[in-house]
């Protein structure tokens, strides 16, 4: 059976996944879910995800939602297809699972934030807290200092090659892009090349022109 990806397209959360399945040059159905009608919170969804959040896989009949745990689940199941997301060396996946819990933790609070104040807020005619962004800009420029030593060493955040770790980045990185807070990544120099060549990775490339479809 196909994977069924059930999600928003615009939902950063959902774009995740869907970049990890690219990536991994899956085929899958994408079955879109209306937030403005609240179908998340209903059945069938709510049958795959009891918190009412997208997205959500099904794999056969393997039920799955949390983006993070889904790409991990992606990364390892289809271990031999498209792009080596994740490693069998333990050593080597340390390193990785180091760089996903960073991303989760440290990188994407004050992201999340920044990317609700300053880039849907104003598409919703909503005003920005200029407080809350000036103080997430700071907390994530601390974040963005340790990426940035990191970067220094290697092409990306847990080595030469490209990982989940830098893939988990990608939804709230396009979003940002597009607002004030690219001036906290272009002062970095290798984190700016960073982002540049993720972002203009293929499978991201794909998962931008579905949503430009809509």
């Amino acid at each position: 059976m196909m994977i069924k990806v059930h999600a928003a397209l615009f939902a950063p959360n959902a774009a995740r996944v869907l970049a990890c399945l690219h990536e991994k040059d899956l085929d899958y159905e994408f079955v879109p879910i209306d937030l403005r009608a609240r179908e998340q919170k209903k059945e069938p969804f709510i049958s795959i995800n009891p918190f009412g959040e997208v997205p959500a896989l099904e794999d056969g009949d393997l039920k799955l939602f949390e983006s993070r745990a889904i790409n991990q689940y992606i990364a390892y199941a289809y271990a031999d297809k498209g792009t080596q997301l994740v490693f069998d060396d333990p050593r080597k996946m340390a390193i990785v699972s180091v760089g996903l819990e960073i991303e989760a933790h440290q990188y994407d609070p004050p992201a999340a934030r920044l990317t609700k104040e300053l880039y849907v807020k104003p598409l919703l005619g909503v005003a920005t807290d200029d407080a809350i962004v000036k103080e997430q800009e700071a907390q994530l420029g601390k974040v963005l200092d340790v990426y940035e030593s990191r970067l220094v060493q290697s092409k990306y955040l847990c080595g030469p090659t490209f990982t989940l770790a830098d893939l988990h980045h990608l939804p709230t990185l396009d979003h940002l892009m597009k607002t004030r807070v690219k001036a906290v990544f272009d002062a970095r120099p290798h984190v700016s090349a960073w982002c540049a060549d993720i972002l203009a990775r293929p499978a991201w490339l794909k998962v931008v022109a579905m949503r430009n479809k809509n």
